[in-house]
C-alpha cells in the first residue's frame, strides 16, 4: 500500500479510503445505538461501510482530526508567499530556518536575556535566542522538521512542542520522554508535521520556574492545501503573566496568584507595538496563553469576528458563532478571523480589569469619595506628586511625569491624541485605515470624520433635546427597583401551631 498522502481534501487533510466516510461511520454508530436498545444486530446507513467485524467502537474512540494528514511522508518543505501568508508578530519575529536535505532545520538557544517590558522596566528573564518570548516557528503541513536546541542556562533544560502530533520520544517531558537538556548540551527534535493550526512550545522542565521565567514560544504550521481564503494579515500574539515587584531585577517564578505584569508578546501597554491593517483586508487573529494561573477574556473594539480554530483543529462552519470577545484559556490557542471594514484606533485587550495595569499592588487604602482638596496639597509636601484615588482617577501618571521607584513604570497610561489613555497591561490598539504608506510604519492617530467623534454637547443641542446640563431632567431609577427584595411570610404550620418567626426574630423584614 502507498505510503504517500492524498491532499485531495479541501482542508488538505486525506480522503477516506473508498467506501468508508465520516459520514458513513457517524450514521453507523447512530443507527448502531438504537439497534443495541431494540437488542437488534447494528445497521449501517451503507453497505459495506465498515467491514465484518470491524470494531465499531474504536471507529468512536477514535475519530478522524480534520487538520491531520493519515501520512507520516514529509513533503517538498514549504515556502513563504507561496504556500502561505507569513504571520506578522508584533514585538517580536520568526525563527529563519534552512533546508538540508528536504527537511527544514531550525536552531533555538535556551539562555538568559535582559528583557524591556516597556520604557522603564526591565528584567533578567529566560528566553531564547536573545529575546522574550521566543521566536515563532513558522512552518507547514507535511514538513519535515529538525529542531536544534542549544541550552546556555545554568539550569537542565527541555522543549516541549505543545499540540504537536508527535512520536512519543520527541515530546520535551523531561525524565519522562527523554533526559534533560544540560547546560552547554545541543539536542535534536525531529518530526513530520502532520497538522495544522496555532500551537506552542515551552520548556517542560521545572516548568514553574522556567515558564515563569518566560521560556515559552508560538509554533505555528500552516495548511498545506488551505480550505478557504487567505489572510491579508496574519497576527500572532503570546499572552503571559509575570510578577515583577517595584525595583526588582528579576521576575519571582514562586508566585501562584498575584501577577502584576500582564503582557501580549511579552510587553505592555504602552511599549505594544499596534497591529495594523488596511481597510478591508481579511484579518486573522492567532493567541496563545501560556500564562501560570489566568484565563484572558480578549475583548476588540469595533468589530465582531468568528473563532475558527483552537490548538486541537479547524472548528467546522456549524459550530462557530459571532464574538466580540474570546476566552483563551490557560495552555490554549483560539484563532478568530474578520474583515477590517470599520476605520479607526480599536482597543484589544484583556477584559480582566486589573490585568490592564502595571505593577498592581496591595493594601491601598480605599479613598474613593473623600475630600482630599486639602489632603493632596498637603501630603505633596511629603510627598511630592501624591494624587489620591478618586479626584482624578489615575489619569495624568505619564503626563504629569510622576516619579516613581527605580525599575518600575506608572500603573496606567500612555499618551493618546486627545487625553491619555488610562490602561496598562494586556492592551493593545488595531489600527485600521484606507490608506497606508506600509504595514510596518505606525500611521499615527486616527482622525475621525466630522461629526464622528464625541465631544462637548453645545447649549443648542441640550435645549433641542430637552436636556438638562445639570442632570435634573434625565430619569431617575423607580424607588421599587432599587429596594431589595422581601420573602413572604413562611406558611401555618400543618399541625396548626403558629410559624417560626423568621430568624428565631419576633417580626418578618417587612413590618
Amino acid at each position: 500500500m502507498s505510503t504517500e498522502p492524498r491532499t485531495d481534501g479541501r482542508d488538505g487533510s486525506a480522503r477516506p479510503a473508498p467506501g468508508l466516510t465520516r459520514r458513513g461511520v457517524l450514521g453507523a454508530g447512530a443507527l448502531a445505538g438504537g439497534a443495541a436498545l431494540l437488542g437488534a444486530r447494528p445497521a449501517f446507513a451503507q453497505p459495506g461501510t465498515l467491514p465484518p467485524g470491524e470494531d465499531l467502537g474504536r471507529q468512536e474512540r477514535n475519530p478522524a482530526r480534520t487538520n491531520e494528514t493519515t501520512a507520516p511522508t514529509p513533503l517538498e518543505p514549504g515556502e513563504p508567499g507561496r504556500d502561505y501568508t507569513p504571520v506578522v508578530v508584533p514585538n517580536g519575529w520568526t525563527l529563519p530556518f534552512v533546508v538540508v536535505d528536504g527537511v527544514k532545520v531550525f536552531h533555538l538557544v535556551a539562555e538568559e536575556v535582559d528583557h524591556e517590558f516597556a520604557p522603564g522596566l526591565r528584567a533578567r528573564c529566560w528566553g531564547y535566542n536573545g529575546g522574550v518570548h521566543g521566536p515563532v516557528i513558522e512552518a507547514v503541513e507535511g514538513d519535515r522538521v529538525r529542531i536544534f536546541v542549544t541550552n546556555r542556562l545554568a539550569a537542565p533544560t527541555t522543549v516541549h512542542w505543545h499540540g504537536v502530533l508527535l512520536p512519543s520520544g520527541m515530546d520535551g517531558v523531561g525524565g519522562l520522554s527523554q533526559r534533560s537538556i544540560l547546560t552547554g548540551e545541543t539536542f535534536a527534535y525531529e518530526f513530520t508535521l502532520r497538522q495544522h493550526g496555532t500551537l506552542m512550545y515551552h520548556s517542560h522542565h521545572d516548568e514553574m520556574t522556567q515558564m515563569g521565567m518566560g521560556m515559552t514560544g508560538l509554533f505555528i504550521i500552516h495548511p498545506r492545501a488551505p480550505a478557504g481564503v487567505r489572510p491579508d494579515r496574519d497576527f500572532a500574539l503570546l499572552l503571559h503573566e509575570w510578577r515583577i515587584d517595584v525595583g526588582a531585577a528579576r521576575p519571582d517564578p514562586n508566585e501562584m496568584t498575584d501577577f502584576n505584569v500582564l503582557t501580549m508578546n511579552a510587553k505592555v501597554f504602552p511599549g505594544t507595538q499596534p497591529l495594523i491593517v488596511r481597510q478591508g483586508e481579511r484579518v486573522r487573529l492567532r493567541i496563545g496563553n501560556l500564562s501560570a494561573m489566568d484565563h484572558h477574556p480578549i475583548h476588540l473594539h469595533g468589530y465582531s469576528f468568528t473563532v475558527t480554530e483552537t490548538d486541537g483543529g479547524v472548528i467546522p462552519e456549524a459550530g462557530r458563532w459571532p464574538e466580540t470577545t474570546v476566552l483563551v484559556p490557560v495552555g490554549s490557542t483560539r484563532t478568530a478571523e474578520f474583515v477590517a471594514d470599520n476605520p479607526g484606533d480599536w482597543a484589544l485587550h484583556c477584559h480582566m480589569t486589573h490585568h490592564v495595569m502595571n505593577q498592581m499592588g496591595h493594601n491601598l487604602p480605599n479613598m474613593i469619595g473623600v475630600d482630599a482638596r486639602g489632603l493632596d496639597a498637603d501630603a505633596r509636601r511629603l510627598l511630592p506628586g501624591y494624587m489620591t484615588m478618586g479626584q482624578e482617577g489615575m489619569t495624568g501618571m505619564t503626563e504629569m511625569g510622576m516619579a516613581v521607584p527605580p525599575n518600575s513604570i506608572p500603573m496606567v497610561g500612555g499618551a493618546g491624541p486627545y487625553d491619555e489613555i488610562t490602561m496598562g497591561g494586556m492592551f493593545t490598539i488595531l489600527k485600521v485605515r484606507e490608506r497606508l504608506e506600509s504595514h510596518d510604519r505606525d500611521p499615527g492617530w486616527y482622525e475621525p470624520p466630522p461629526g464622528t467623534r464625541a465631544d462637548v454637547a453645545s447649549p443648542e443641542a441640550l435645549r433641542a433635546n430637552g436636556i438638562g446640563a445639570d442632570g435634573a431632567s434625565a430619569p431617575r431609577a423607580p424607588e421599587g427597583s432599587m429596594r431589595s427584595w422581601t420573602l413572604p411570610p413562611p406558611l401555618p404550620r400543618e399541625d396548626g401551631a403558629p410559624a417560626a418567626p423568621m430568624g428565631g426574630h419576633g417580626h418578618g423584614h417587612g413590618e
